[in-house]
């Protein structure tokens, strides 16, 4: 209890000291408050184009999709808040050999590398997804049950658990690897197809999307479990993937560490 409390203590002073760095450029702290804006409403600008003529897509009625939409917002928040201004930076570390202070110090390297630096703003994405999901449910002219609340908030945890633990994945290959941009930038891109449910997709893009790079975790079985329609097999294998992911990635980063010879020696 004590190393978690440890922890908690650590991640609350990287929050407080990103925010702090971010409030210091007051112009710039407030553009992006506004670009977050902006970028929620534009989120909704292809999924209004595709239900202006038609009422169901794959068998997603306009709520239903947007409820996915939202989902997608919130996990995109947390992505571009809180994963990629902390991981982009190691690899840059890693170059010129300042991963080597990063080691000496007296806690975990994946926590400190992994909490390193936020971006407050994206917080709004976060609420915004929040906000579109309760306005499906207005929509839809109906409250979603307790249970179904809480299995979707299970998923949820469980898709950024694997969204992380990809980062972590690709990070961790940047110790063998140093140019990892055009990797980084492909996931960003896939990740964008996550916006829509994955009953849209057909044949090999289906498989893809849901047993290689698991987009139907992390937007669509949050979406069906909170409006009632997941099954319990399909819960199962999310928890159990985001776990196997999660270990994975672990694995991977501590391989990567014991190989790691420093660019400064």
């Amino acid at each position: 209890m004590s190393r978690l409390l440890r922890y908690a203590g650590l991640l609350g002073v990287q929050v407080r000291a990103s925010a702090v760095t971010s409030m210091q450029y007051r112009v710039d702290f407030l553009v992006e408050g506004a670009m977050s804006f902006y970028w929620l409403g534009w989120n909704l600008v292809p999924l209004l184009i595709l239900y202006s003529d038609r009422r169901t897509v794959a068998g997603w009625d306009f709520p239903s999709a947007l409820v996915v939409i939202a989902w997608f917002t919130s996990l995109r928040g947390m992505i571009e808040g809180a994963i990629n201004p902390s991981l982009l930076g190691v690899v840059e570390k890693i170059r010129t050999g300042e991963f080597d202070y990063l080691l000496l110090k007296p806690a975990d390297a994946q926590f400190l590398v992994s909490t390193a630096k936020f971006e407050p703003w994206k917080v709004i994405d976060v609420v915004g997804g929040l906000g579109l999901a309760v306005i499906a449910f207005v929509m839809l002219g109906r409250v979603p049950a307790g249970a179904d609340v809480a299995l979707c908030a299970l998923l949820l945890l469980a898709a950024a658990l694997v969204l992380y633990s990809i980062w972590i994945l690709i990070i961790a290959a940047s110790f063998w690897v140093i140019r990892l941009d055009n990797l980084i930038h492909l996931f960003n891109a896939v990740f964008d197809a996550a916006r829509w449910p994955i009953a849209i997709f057909r044949g090999v893009w289906r498989i893809l999307f849901t047993f290689v790079i698991p987009l139907a975790l992390m937007t669509t079985f949050p979406a069906m479990a909170i409006l009632g329609t997941l099954d319990a097999r399909s819960v199962a294998f999310s928890v159990g993937g985001a776990l196997l992911f999660a270990a994975a990635a672990r694995a991977l980063w501590r391989k990567a560490i014991r190989s790691y010879t420093s660019a400064s020696s």
